[in-house]
């Protein structure tokens, strides 16, 4: 593009930047003081894990948010988290929340996850709850299982109460076909392999307690009780065993009991029962520090148990080490043959005499063939038998 110029052929200067051009174009680049600091109020709801940041606008626009005690109903709005007070129903932000867990009898047909890609019916749709109360499943019940299942919003009780460490039992009630054998059960006792997808290999799954409540021909109903939750197991660990699932329901998560409700039914912990499994996750927590806990002695149990045993017995050393600690024996009894010596010599001398003939000429037949060698050391003398 052509440069500009004057009639006297000189290109003219730049005018220079204006003070107000330059205060304005700083001013758009830079927040005003009033502005420093605050956020917007969709976004501090997202980060305090109220819901997705287009879930707190909808609570927003249907004036379920206050700040500083008055209801907000319009966007965009930009609040300071230092000095602002934000409240979603009964929650303060900046404050603990109050933590919640209920218990639901999930039916069958019902998934147990927050975000289902399929669009089927979740868990948590059965709890409604107020606005800005998130409660997430503790473990899980696949599709075709029904029973007890705990929802909160407690995330370090949640893992507590679902990781294998800590040892947190549940319950189950098992329908299966055919009839389940007593050798059956103590397969299933003992522990079978199951593959495992995040591992890549096949582990033994840890000991089921399984007690049979009915069998018929074609039909047993089974309780198990599990330290573990893998995926699916109770029916992996049975249709390996030739079992398929009928039914399948939880009855029990560690001291809580499936009772009071009906299929699709929730309520509330009473404080007895929160304290109870506060109480079992602490214990499955305490066992689990104690066990990842090195020895004392700075050697293992295995160690230990090896030099107490060997300092309670007699080393033995090779055959002559053997001789030794059984020597006591087996003079006795060389005691007793050579005793019986004497009296069979003297009733019979003729026989003594060629026997002591036979003797002499080995001995020395012996040590002709082994010149140089010295010859055998007497024997000790013995009470009661021959020098």
């Amino acid at each position: 593009m052509p440069v500009p110029r004057s009639p006297s052929g000189e290109v003219p200067k730049r005018r220079p930047r204006s003070a107000a051009g330059a205060s304005r174009t700083n001013r758009s680049a830079t927040p005003a003081p009033a502005e420093a600091g605050r956020v917007r109020l969709q976004k501090l709801l997202a980060e305090a894990g109220i819901a997705s940041r287009r879930a707190c606008e909808e609570m927003i626009l249907a004036g379920e948010v206050e700040v500083n005690g008055k209801v907000v109903r319009t966007l965009p709005c930009l609040v300071d988290p230092r000095t602002d007070r934000v409240e979603v129903g009964s929650w303060v932000l900046g404050t603990p929340p109050p933590r919640t867990t209920v218990m639901l009898f999930k039916p069958r047909g019902v998934v147990s996850t927050n975000q289902d890609p399929h669009g089927r019916k979740r868990a948590i749709d059965l709890v409604p709850m107020p606005p800005g109360r998130r409660l997430y499943p503790v473990g899980r019940l696949d599709i075709d299982s029904s029973g007890l299942l705990l929802l909160t919003d407690d995330g370090e009780l949640a893992n507590r109460l679902t990781h294998p460490r800590y040892g947190v039992h549940k319950t189950y009630e098992v329908g299966v076909v055919g009839r389940v054998e007593p050798e059956t059960i103590e397969r299933l006792r003992r522990g079978l392999h199951l593959y495992d997808r995040r591992s890549g290999h096949a582990s033994r799954t840890a000991p089921v307690e399984v007690k049979l409540l009915s069998r018929a021909r074609d039909r047993s109903t089974l309780l198990m009780d599990l330290s573990e939750g893998r995926n699916r197991q109770v029916r992996r660990m049975l249709e390996q065993l030739g079992h398929a699932v009928r039914r399948l329901r939880r009855v029990r998560f560690g001291p809580l009991r499936l009772a009071g409700l009906r299929s699709g039914e929730w309520r509330a912990l009473t404080p007895i029962e929160a304290m109870a499994l506060e109480r079992a996750a602490s214990r499955g927590a305490a066992a689990a520090e104690a066990a990842a806990r090195p020895p004392k002695g700075g050697g293992s149990s295995k160690q230990g148990g090896a030099a107490r045993k060997q300092g309670g017995r007699t080393p033995v050393a090779g055959r002559k080490g053997g001789a030794a600690a059984t020597g006591h024996s087996t003079q006795r009894g060389s005691a007793k043959t050579r005793g019986g010596a004497p009296a069979r010599a003297a009733a019979s001398p003729g026989r003594a005499a060629a026997s002591a003939g036979r003797a002499g000429a080995g001995d020395r037949a012996g040590r002709g063939g082994r010149r140089g060698a010295s010859p055998p050391p007497p024997p000790p003398r013995r009470r009661g038998g021959v020098a």
